[in-house]
Protein backbone atom coordinates (compact mmCIF):
# COMPACT_ATOMS: atom_id res chain seq x y z
CA UNK A 1 0.00 0.00 0.00
CA UNK A 2 1.73 3.34 -1.10
CA UNK A 3 2.41 5.45 1.32
CA UNK A 4 0.45 9.06 1.80
CA UNK A 5 2.77 11.61 1.94
CA UNK A 6 1.11 14.68 3.98
CA UNK A 7 0.35 11.95 6.52
CA UNK A 8 3.61 10.25 6.70
CA UNK A 9 5.15 13.84 7.24
CA UNK A 10 2.52 14.69 9.91
CA UNK A 11 3.60 10.91 12.06
CA UNK A 12 7.29 12.25 11.46
CA UNK A 13 6.53 15.31 12.85
CA UNK A 14 6.01 13.42 16.44
CA UNK A 15 9.48 12.59 16.70
CA UNK A 16 10.78 15.87 18.38
CA UNK A 17 14.26 17.01 17.45
CA UNK A 18 16.62 19.83 18.04
CA UNK A 19 16.50 22.60 15.75
CA UNK A 20 20.25 23.23 13.79
CA UNK A 21 21.47 25.57 11.34
CA UNK A 22 24.28 24.04 8.97
CA UNK A 23 26.63 26.58 7.62
CA UNK A 24 29.50 26.25 4.21
CA UNK A 25 31.41 28.32 2.19
CA UNK A 26 30.82 27.99 -1.49
CA UNK A 27 33.53 28.12 -4.33
CA UNK A 28 33.06 31.71 -4.82
CA UNK A 29 33.67 32.46 -0.88
CA UNK A 30 30.07 33.08 -0.12
CA UNK A 31 29.12 32.17 3.11
CA UNK A 32 25.40 29.14 2.89
CA UNK A 33 23.37 28.14 5.64
CA UNK A 34 19.88 26.79 6.12
CA UNK A 35 18.10 25.76 9.33
CA UNK A 36 17.86 21.61 8.99
CA UNK A 37 16.69 19.18 12.03
CA UNK A 38 17.87 16.26 10.12
CA UNK A 39 21.18 16.04 12.24
CA UNK A 40 22.07 12.75 13.95
CA UNK A 41 25.02 10.99 15.67
CA UNK A 42 26.78 8.29 13.66
CA UNK A 43 29.51 7.52 15.60
CA UNK A 44 31.85 8.30 18.39
CA UNK A 45 34.96 6.04 17.65
CA UNK A 46 35.94 8.12 14.73
CA UNK A 47 33.63 11.05 15.52
CA UNK A 48 31.08 11.09 12.87
CA UNK A 49 27.06 13.19 12.53
CA UNK A 50 25.11 13.34 9.43
CA UNK A 51 22.34 15.22 8.03
CA UNK A 52 20.65 15.48 5.15
CA UNK A 53 19.37 17.87 2.58
CA UNK A 54 16.95 17.66 -0.13
CA UNK A 55 17.89 17.79 -3.85
CA UNK A 56 15.67 20.42 -4.74
CA UNK A 57 17.60 23.01 -2.90
CA UNK A 58 19.40 25.94 -3.72
CA UNK A 59 22.46 25.49 -1.65
CA UNK A 60 22.61 21.77 -2.54
CA UNK A 61 25.63 22.79 -5.05
CA UNK A 62 27.31 24.66 -2.11
CA UNK A 63 27.35 21.75 0.31
CA UNK A 64 28.12 19.12 -2.63
CA UNK A 65 31.30 20.77 -3.41
CA UNK A 66 32.52 21.71 0.16
CA UNK A 67 34.89 19.96 2.17
CA UNK A 68 34.03 21.35 5.18
CA UNK A 69 30.71 22.70 7.36
CA UNK A 70 29.47 23.62 10.68
CA UNK A 71 26.09 22.10 12.49
CA UNK A 72 25.18 24.62 15.05
CA UNK A 73 22.40 23.20 17.73
CA UNK A 74 20.75 26.05 18.33
CA UNK A 75 19.48 27.60 21.92
CA UNK A 76 15.90 28.00 23.32
CA UNK A 77 16.40 31.63 22.59
CA UNK A 78 17.74 31.31 18.91
CA UNK A 79 14.02 30.83 17.38
CA UNK A 80 14.37 34.23 15.45
CA UNK A 81 18.03 33.05 13.61
CA UNK A 82 16.40 29.46 12.95
CA UNK A 83 13.25 31.41 10.94
CA UNK A 84 15.89 33.58 9.37
CA UNK A 85 17.83 30.73 8.07
CA UNK A 86 14.84 28.81 7.15
CA UNK A 87 14.27 31.54 4.77
CA UNK A 88 15.42 31.90 0.80
CA UNK A 89 16.42 34.55 -1.35
CA UNK A 90 17.50 36.75 1.96
CA UNK A 91 21.07 37.71 2.98
CA UNK A 92 21.21 35.25 5.92
CA UNK A 93 24.62 36.38 7.61
CA UNK A 94 23.26 40.07 7.45
CA UNK A 95 24.29 41.93 10.38
CA UNK A 96 25.53 38.27 12.51
CA UNK A 97 28.62 38.47 14.07
CA UNK A 98 31.05 35.82 12.97
CA UNK A 99 33.76 33.63 13.67
CA UNK A 100 35.44 31.32 11.01
CA UNK A 101 36.60 27.82 11.22
CA UNK A 102 38.12 25.07 9.35
CA UNK A 103 38.01 26.02 5.60
CA UNK A 104 36.77 29.93 6.62
CA UNK A 105 33.41 28.21 7.20
CA UNK A 106 31.25 30.62 8.90
CA UNK A 107 30.59 29.86 12.63
CA UNK A 108 27.31 31.43 14.50
CA UNK A 109 27.65 32.66 18.13
CA UNK A 110 25.59 32.01 20.99
CA UNK A 111 24.90 28.57 20.26
CA UNK A 112 24.03 25.29 22.18
CA UNK A 113 26.76 23.36 20.55
CA UNK A 114 29.05 23.71 17.37
CA UNK A 115 30.12 20.63 15.35
CA UNK A 116 33.18 21.75 12.87
CA UNK A 117 33.34 18.37 10.31
CA UNK A 118 35.13 17.40 7.78
CA UNK A 119 32.82 16.33 5.12
CA UNK A 120 33.57 12.16 4.48
CA UNK A 121 30.76 10.82 2.64
CA UNK A 122 27.39 11.79 0.71
CA UNK A 123 24.94 9.43 -0.07
CA UNK A 124 22.09 9.40 -1.89
CA UNK A 125 19.06 8.89 0.60
CA UNK A 126 15.63 9.36 -2.01
CA UNK A 127 14.88 13.02 -2.66
CA UNK A 128 17.65 13.85 -0.08
CA UNK A 129 21.28 13.98 -0.45
CA UNK A 130 22.69 12.50 3.29
CA UNK A 131 26.08 13.77 4.19
CA UNK A 132 28.28 11.98 7.17
CA UNK A 133 30.62 14.80 8.67
CA UNK A 134 33.64 13.65 10.74
CA UNK A 135 33.88 15.74 13.42
CA UNK A 136 37.24 17.74 13.43
CA UNK A 137 36.32 20.53 16.40
CA UNK A 138 33.56 20.87 18.68
CA UNK A 139 32.48 23.03 22.03
CA UNK A 140 29.30 23.50 24.17
CA UNK A 141 27.71 25.14 27.05
CA UNK A 142 24.62 24.31 29.30
CA UNK A 143 21.97 26.45 27.77
CA UNK A 144 18.71 25.08 27.17
CA UNK A 145 18.03 23.87 23.30
CA UNK A 146 15.66 24.46 20.90
CA UNK A 147 13.17 21.86 19.91
CA UNK A 148 11.17 21.21 17.29
CA UNK A 149 7.71 19.11 17.65
CA UNK A 150 4.47 18.76 15.67
CA UNK A 151 5.47 21.38 13.09
CA UNK A 152 5.93 23.81 15.66
CA UNK A 153 8.77 25.03 18.52
CA UNK A 154 8.67 23.50 21.99
CA UNK A 155 10.90 23.76 25.19
CA UNK A 156 12.93 20.67 26.81
CA UNK A 157 11.36 20.12 30.35
CA UNK A 158 14.04 17.95 32.24
CA UNK A 159 12.35 14.59 33.78
CA UNK A 160 13.66 14.20 37.03
CA UNK A 161 13.26 11.02 39.36
CA UNK A 162 10.36 11.00 41.68
CA UNK A 163 11.43 12.90 45.04
CA UNK A 164 9.71 14.03 47.78
CA UNK A 165 9.23 17.58 46.01
CA UNK A 166 7.53 15.85 43.16
CA UNK A 167 4.38 15.44 45.99
CA UNK A 168 4.61 18.81 46.65
CA UNK A 169 1.03 20.40 46.07
CA UNK A 170 0.55 24.02 43.68
CA UNK A 171 -0.61 26.17 46.97
CA UNK A 172 3.18 25.31 48.64
CA UNK A 173 4.92 25.45 44.91
CA UNK A 174 3.38 29.19 44.96
CA UNK A 175 4.04 29.92 48.73
CA UNK A 176 7.41 28.58 48.28
CA UNK A 177 8.49 30.70 45.36
CA UNK A 178 6.19 33.73 47.26
CA UNK A 179 8.58 34.47 50.11
CA UNK A 180 11.73 33.41 48.35
CA UNK A 181 11.06 36.50 46.21
CA UNK A 182 9.42 38.63 48.86
CA UNK A 183 12.57 38.13 51.20
CA UNK A 184 15.04 41.01 49.32
CA UNK A 185 11.68 43.32 49.78
CA UNK A 186 11.44 42.14 53.17
CA UNK A 187 14.98 42.67 53.89
CA UNK A 188 15.05 46.26 52.66
CA UNK A 189 11.84 47.38 54.27
CA UNK A 190 12.87 46.60 57.17
CA UNK A 191 16.13 48.35 56.41
CA UNK A 192 14.33 51.56 56.02
CA UNK A 193 12.18 51.41 58.83
CA UNK A 194 8.80 50.81 57.33
CA UNK A 195 6.03 48.10 58.79
CA UNK A 196 4.46 45.94 56.14
CA UNK A 197 1.39 48.56 56.46
CA UNK A 198 3.64 51.36 55.79
CA UNK A 199 4.59 49.18 52.88
CA UNK A 200 1.43 48.59 51.24
CA UNK A 201 -0.24 52.35 51.93
CA UNK A 202 3.22 53.46 50.44
CA UNK A 203 2.58 51.85 47.18
CA UNK A 204 -0.66 52.82 46.87
CA UNK A 205 0.18 56.08 47.56
CA UNK A 206 2.81 55.99 44.62
CA UNK A 207 0.00 54.57 41.96
CA UNK A 208 -2.81 56.84 43.52
CA UNK A 209 -1.29 59.88 45.05
CA UNK A 210 -3.84 62.37 47.57
CA UNK A 211 -5.40 59.20 48.43
CA UNK A 212 -8.08 59.19 51.81
CA UNK A 213 -7.31 56.39 54.27
CA UNK A 214 -10.56 55.33 52.90
CA UNK A 215 -9.69 54.82 49.30
CA UNK A 216 -6.21 53.07 50.21
CA UNK A 217 -8.41 50.40 52.75
CA UNK A 218 -10.70 49.44 49.64
CA UNK A 219 -7.57 48.75 47.78
CA UNK A 220 -5.49 46.44 50.06
CA UNK A 221 -8.25 45.95 52.73
CA UNK A 222 -9.13 42.46 51.33
CA UNK A 223 -5.49 41.55 52.10
CA UNK A 224 -5.79 41.56 55.87
CA UNK A 225 -3.62 44.78 55.86
CA UNK A 226 -5.75 48.02 57.15
CA UNK A 227 -5.19 51.49 57.38
CA UNK A 228 -5.56 53.51 60.66
CA UNK A 229 -5.26 56.99 61.88
CA UNK A 230 -1.77 55.98 63.83
CA UNK A 231 -0.54 54.18 60.26
CA UNK A 232 -0.89 57.80 58.72
CA UNK A 233 0.17 59.58 60.83
CA UNK A 234 3.67 57.76 61.78
CA UNK A 235 4.32 57.86 58.08
CA UNK A 236 3.48 61.82 58.07
CA UNK A 237 5.90 61.82 61.38
CA UNK A 238 8.60 60.12 59.62
CA UNK A 239 8.15 62.15 56.41
CA UNK A 240 7.46 59.38 53.99
CA UNK A 241 3.91 61.09 52.94
CA UNK A 242 2.74 64.68 53.63
CA UNK A 243 -1.18 65.32 54.63
CA UNK A 244 -3.61 67.37 53.19
CA UNK A 245 -6.03 68.49 55.19
CA UNK A 246 -9.66 69.37 53.39
CA UNK A 247 -13.04 69.85 54.40
CA UNK A 248 -13.80 66.03 52.76
CA UNK A 249 -11.02 64.30 54.38
CA UNK A 250 -7.23 64.06 55.03
CA UNK A 251 -5.87 62.81 51.55
CA UNK A 252 -1.94 61.41 51.81
CA UNK A 253 0.33 61.73 48.99
CA UNK A 254 4.01 60.58 48.72
CA UNK A 255 7.13 62.91 50.35
CA UNK A 256 10.22 62.73 48.19
CA UNK A 257 11.56 60.52 51.38
CA UNK A 258 8.49 57.97 50.58
CA UNK A 259 9.33 58.12 46.49
CA UNK A 260 12.81 57.03 47.67
CA UNK A 261 11.53 54.34 49.61
CA UNK A 262 9.20 52.75 46.53
CA UNK A 263 11.78 53.04 44.42
CA UNK A 264 14.20 51.05 46.50
CA UNK A 265 11.54 48.45 47.53
CA UNK A 266 10.60 47.92 43.50
CA UNK A 267 14.51 47.51 42.91
CA UNK A 268 15.05 45.31 45.86
CA UNK A 269 12.18 43.20 43.62
CA UNK A 270 13.12 43.80 40.35
CA UNK A 271 16.84 42.35 41.53
CA UNK A 272 15.85 39.12 42.82
CA UNK A 273 13.37 38.89 40.16
CA UNK A 274 15.96 38.93 37.22
CA UNK A 275 18.63 36.50 39.31
CA UNK A 276 15.85 33.84 39.70
CA UNK A 277 14.67 33.85 36.37
CA UNK A 278 18.05 34.43 34.81
CA UNK A 279 18.66 30.66 34.15
CA UNK A 280 15.58 30.62 32.15
CA UNK A 281 14.90 30.82 28.07
CA UNK A 282 12.61 33.43 27.23
CA UNK A 283 10.33 30.51 26.38
CA UNK A 284 10.22 29.17 29.81
CA UNK A 285 9.83 32.75 31.29
CA UNK A 286 6.62 33.37 28.78
CA UNK A 287 4.97 29.99 29.70
CA UNK A 288 5.27 30.68 33.37
CA UNK A 289 3.88 34.45 32.80
CA UNK A 290 1.02 32.84 30.93
CA UNK A 291 0.55 30.05 33.42
CA UNK A 292 0.47 32.55 36.25
CA UNK A 293 -1.69 35.05 34.37
CA UNK A 294 -4.21 32.65 33.87
CA UNK A 295 -4.64 31.12 37.81
CA UNK A 296 -4.33 34.89 38.89
CA UNK A 297 -7.73 35.76 36.45
CA UNK A 298 -9.73 33.10 37.94
CA UNK A 299 -8.74 34.13 41.80
CA UNK A 300 -9.83 37.68 40.44
CA UNK A 301 -13.26 36.65 39.11
CA UNK A 302 -13.75 34.69 42.60
CA UNK A 303 -12.50 37.64 44.67
CA UNK A 304 -13.75 40.18 43.06
CA UNK A 305 -12.57 44.25 42.27
CA UNK A 306 -10.07 44.92 45.10
CA UNK A 307 -7.66 42.00 43.67
CA UNK A 308 -7.53 43.64 40.41
CA UNK A 309 -6.99 47.06 41.17
CA UNK A 310 -4.55 45.82 44.08
CA UNK A 311 -2.60 43.57 41.14
CA UNK A 312 -3.06 45.93 38.58
CA UNK A 313 -0.95 48.78 41.34
CA UNK A 314 1.97 46.30 41.71
CA UNK A 315 2.06 46.00 38.07
CA UNK A 316 2.18 49.34 37.68
CA UNK A 317 5.11 49.88 40.33
CA UNK A 318 7.50 46.61 38.86
CA UNK A 319 6.78 48.13 34.83
CA UNK A 320 8.28 51.49 36.34
CA UNK A 321 5.36 53.44 35.26
CA UNK A 322 4.76 55.03 38.45
CA UNK A 323 5.68 58.21 40.64
CA UNK A 324 8.46 55.17 42.58
CA UNK A 325 10.59 55.81 39.52
CA UNK A 326 11.01 60.00 40.04
CA UNK A 327 14.02 61.03 41.24
CA UNK A 328 12.66 63.51 43.19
Amino acid sequence: MPVEKLSFRKALGTFATGVTIVTTRDDGGSDVGLTANSFNAVSLEPPLVLWSLAKTSLSLPAFTGSAHFAVHILAASQVALSNQFAKRGQDKFADLALERGEGQIPLLTSCTARFQCRTAYQYEGGDHIIFVGEVISFDHNDTEPLVFHGGEYAVTKPRRAPGIDDQADLTHLLQSAYFHLLTPVRTERERLGLSLHDHYVLSVLSGHPDSTIEEIEAIIGYTGVHVTDAVAEGLVERHFADVDARPEGKRLRLAPKGRHAVASLVGAAKAIEAEVMLPYSAEERQVLVDLLRRIVSVTDHAQGKQVQQHMALLNLLLQGGSAASDSG
